[in-house]
């Protein structure tokens, strides 16, 4: 009704309203047209009214047209009202529903290819609907890290920059504390790289939090490898692989090629007296965000691999060292690209083996370096530069800057002034100094006999040079001699006379004066002298100023024992030596030589034939150490003593000074120096604090027995550690039952600061006094000590014999030297 009347009105207004201007234009449709059933009945025959009475009214008639258009026009309000509200509900449920779909498969493409970007989810998800992250675990602060290597028994190393920033991003070097181990025992297990969270749920945090971005496991090398550039080609690997442990990881400073990080880890292993080193060069590539191992090396003389600028190019390459003596052996690695995608680069070797560069002299020229003669090599090949105008193949100027590279130290080491001529002629033979090697040789008997020694004991480096010389130039005459030489004390003169009458090219006069230089050889009667085994002697020395010709035995004819200029005799006193089967030690009670020819039995059991030089070492007052070498001339046995006499130039005297070591002798075979790494006494009880504990209980005693300090009761741990703490140490096995012992080297200075001056206990005089030495097995036994009523004793050094497994100690008695090793069946050293 209300609806109605509101219509009414509304209708009344538009159509009397004549400003609206609608009277005549505004019309109402006919009601029929929205009737169905006039719609049904329009095709019908209109019929005639049969009476006007029938008929309604004119006002009726309005009236009823007006209460028609009335209906009419309130339905087409309320559809046009319902339609709107139906579209427009239509349609933004249609742009929800889209924006919905949308945003989930953006979401969805996120989380594909970049799920880091959708971890804000997580705040909102549950633990199990936890979306996983690109990096495949959540970033840790430092001490999170360092907590989870604890929990896993691995050790958080120092971390390396990879770029300016260490707070960006770093390398961390994970280590292990190897087993069964007391000095260097974190080994290397791991190389991990770290980089720096930039999601605001962490970036807003107080520290910074970062991301495993990649990781390397370690393993050493194999041992055999690390020793194979001390071999001589012919040994086979071992069965058993035995990895050396990687302890230090360093970063090449300086300029260095390609965009990435290159890394050294490296390990060391004690060698005799010397230190190999070794390790990988491992390169981090920010382009693919991994780490790849590049390289395995080894240095036996105990260079570390250094980028250095080699070849012409600007780009440095990568020289590891690997010289062992005189003989020069240096690998250069080039950086060149790789087709693979995780690995661009890679190390390549400057190999001397091929040429595509076709040219005669040049494929000479390498032909001579691969034996070892670089210097006459490099000069060759400057030649054939020229020739070229100056211009060399890539690959060619890089095995020519090889070349010079040798050629360089080998020049160096031509050019000393050495002690003996055998060594001066062997640096001369190296750099392809043919003529003057023949001059040293020529100079004088003696040195033809020591410089025949030399080329007896020569394992091919020599021959070979020879060979190749001779490959290229077989009409040269020094280097005909050179090899007639090798050829006559290698395998006869026979054998060296037939070659030399063999070559078509030889003159009269060449091979009258080649047969001269092998009669040179040891004198007439030398050659018919063997001996399988060089000399390993070890004794005391002094100088002589008298020598009786009969009291001494000579393999040859027995000449006038003469010396030459700025020589002086030497007697030695023989403490071991090395029979070619085992060990003798003084004295020698079983040592029966024949009745005829007893000095050629002499020469040949004591190895003299093929190493007649032994070395004399003198300790100067200020603990300089001096050495020369001297020639065995002669030999004498009176009773049990073995006695040597020999010529060498004068060294210092050492005026008997009872702190000074005594005169050395011992030929360059004798003896290989072990020097262990030494640590303190608190370093080794953070790795056995228990046997720390016995030790120092027992090490105590024993000061109290030798009187060095007061009697009474032991001090506690806590004190003597305060005192003791700093002491050095060094740990090596010396029984040979793969545990180690302990050594401990005490100076008298250390003695005085652990006494407190009373009047019960006066100070010693430290002048008087040397450093002694107590050494504890693996049970924390004292089996050794210098600390006795002989304080004349005194442990020398450590050394390893040949043919011995076991080590071997050098003690200093009252008037000679002595080598002790440890008897299992005694339980002590003898």
């Amino acid at each position: 009704m209300l609806l109605g009347n509101f219509l009414k009105g509304e209708y009344n207004r538009v159509l009397g309203n004549g400003d609206w201007g609608l009277e005549k234009s505004f019309s109402i449709p006919n009601p029929q047209f929205y009737n169905p059933e006039s719609m049904a009945n329009r095709s019908r025959k209109l019929k005639p009214k049969a009476s006007k009475l029938n008929q309604p009214r004119a006002g009726a008639m309005k009236r009823v047209a007006k209460k028609s258009q009335k209906k009419l026009k309130r339905g087409r309000w309320l559809s046009s009202i319902l339609a709107m509200s139906t579209t427009g509900c239509a349609y933004a449920i249609l742009l929800s529903s889209a924006s919905l779909i949308m945003a989930f498969a953006w979401i969805s493409v996120l989380f594909i290819f970049n799920p880091d970007e959708v971890s804000w989810l997580n705040k909102i998800l549950p633990a199990w609907a936890q979306i996983p992250l690109g990096k495949h675990e959540r970033p840790q602060t430092l001490k999170q890290i360092q907590l989870d290597l604890s929990k896993k028994n691995q050790i958080f190393g120092e971390t390396l920059p990879l770029h300016e920033d260490v707070k960006t991003s770093f390398l961390l070097p994970v280590f292990q504390q190897r087993a069964n181990c007391l000095s260097d025992c974190e080994e290397l297990v791991e190389l991990r790289v770290y980089e720096r969270s930039e999601e605001l749920e962490f970036k807003s945090q107080s520290e910074s939090y970062y991301y495993l971005a990649t990781q390397l496991p370690i393993t050493g090398p194999d041992e055999f490898f690390v020793i194979s550039s001390l071999l001589d080609g012919t040994s086979e690997p071992q069965d058993i692989s035995i990895p050396l442990p990687l302890t230090e990881v360093q970063r090449f400073e300086g300029k260095t090629p390609s965009s990435g990080v290159w890394f050294d880890l490296r390990g060391k292993r004690q060698q005799g007296a010397g230190v190999i080193r070794y390790g990988y060069v491992v390169y981090y590539n920010p382009e693919r965000t991994n780490l790849l191992q590049m390289l395995s090396w080894t240095s036996p003389n105990g260079q570390l691999p250094k980028w250095q600028q080699v070849t012409g190019d600007a780009t440095k390459e990568l020289v590891v060292d690997q010289t062992v003596g005189l003989e020069p052996h240096l690998q250069v690695y080039q950086v060149k690209p790789l087709k693979l995608f995780l690995k661009p680069i890679q190390l390549e070797a400057i190999s001397l083996k091929s040429s595509t560069f076709k040219d005669s002299g040049y494929q000479n020229a390498l032909l001579i370096a691969r034996s070892g003669l670089w210097t006459p090599a490099f000069e060759w090949l400057k030649f054939v530069k020229k020739q070229r105008k100056g211009v060399l193949p890539e690959a060619a100027q890089a095995q020519m800057d090889l070349i010079r590279l040798h050629s360089q130290l080998t020049k160096i080491q031509a050019q000393k002034n050495w002690a003996s001529p055998s060594q001066e002629v062997l640096a001369d033979l190296i750099d392809g100094r043919w003529e003057k090697a023949l001059q040293v040789f020529e100079a004088s008997p003696h040195n033809a006999q020591e410089i025949a020694t030399l080329l007896k004991a020569d394992e091919k480096r020599l021959w070979n040079r020879t060979v190749a010389a001779l490959q290229v130039n077989p009409n040269r005459q020094e280097v005909q001699a050179w090899f007639a030489l090798i050829l006559a004390v290698q395998r006869g003169e026979e054998h060296a006379d037939s070659w030399l009458k063999a070559q078509p090219k030889i003159t009269k006069d060449n091979l009258a004066y080649i047969q001269g230089l092998l009669a040179r050889l040891n004198g007439k009667g030398t050659s018919q002298i063997s001996s399988t085994h060089p000399s390993q002697i070890v004794g005391t020395v002094q100088p002589i100023t008298q020598v009786t010709n009969t009291e001494w035995l000579q393999p040859n004819s027995p000449a006038d024992l003469k010396l030459t200029d700025n020589q002086v005799w030497y007697q030695v006193e023989v403490s071991a030596f090395n029979d070619g089967k085992s060990w003798l030690n003084f004295p020698f009670e079983n040592f029966n030589p024949p009745k005829t020819d007893a000095a050629k039995f002499f020469w040949k059991t004591l190895g003299i034939t093929s190493d007649p030089e032994i070395q004399i070492v003198v300790w100067l007052p200020n603990g300089e150490q001096k050495i020369t070498i001297a020639a065995i001339k002669a030999v004498q046995l009176r009773g049990k003593v073995l006695r040597l006499l020999a010529a060498g130039p004068k060294i210092p005297d050492n005026q008997n000074n009872v702190l000074q070591p005594k005169p050395l002798a011992l030929t360059n075979a004798a003896l290989e120096w072990v020097q262990p790494s030494p640590i303190t006494l608190r370093e080794l009880h953070q790795q056995n604090p228990q046997g720390v504990k016995v030790m120092l209980s027992s090490l105590w005693q024993s000061l109290q027995q030798s009187g060095e300090v007061p009697g009474g009761a032991i001090p506690s741990f806590e004190q003597m550690q305060e005192k003791l703490g700093d002491w050095p140490v060094q740990v090596i096995d010396l029984t040979n039952n793969a545990q180690p012992e302990i050594i401990l080297t005490i100076s008298p200075e250390a003695i005085v600061s652990l006494n407190q001056p009373t009047p019960k206990v006066p100070r010693k005089n430290t002048e008087q006094r040397r450093d002694r030495t107590i050494i504890f097995s693996d049970g924390n036994k004292i089996i050794y000590t210098d600390f006795t009523g002989n304080y004349l004793q005194r442990l020398s050094a450590i050394a390893k014999l040949s043919g011995v497994q076991s080590l071997a100690l050098l003690v200093e008695n009252a008037h000679n030297y002595s080598l002790r090793r440890w008897s299992e069946k005694n339980q002590r050293f003898e």
